[in-house]
């Protein structure tokens, strides 16, 4: 008996949005696309949205980038998890 197929969630290299959310002070939006490039490299402005929330207390950043695997998205959450400046990462 064989083990049954992994099935493959994306197919690589493909793009993936990236959303985050901190507090809306300066230091969030330029640590969330820092954490970014450290694994794409540069990101082009026209890939990065941001939204404040109702009461302006939060901000939202969702970068597109080009993923080339599921090992660099496992790596690009690890480090928003783990980063003090991101409430939230999806």
């Amino acid at each position: 008996m064989t083990a049954p197929k992994e099935e493959k969630l994306l197919d690589f290299p493909c793009d993936f949005p990236i959303k985050m959310m901190g507090r809306e002070q300066p230091e969030f939006r330029d640590a969330a696309v820092a954490l970014i490039e450290r694994h794409t490299g540069k990101i082009r402005s026209d890939a990065i949205r941001t939204a404040l929330s109702r009461n302006g207390n939060f901000l939202s950043v969702t970068i597109m980038i080009k993923a080339q695997s599921q090992q660099q998205l496992d790596d690009i959450y690890s480090d928003l998890t783990e980063h003090e400046e991101i409430l939230v990462a999806l």
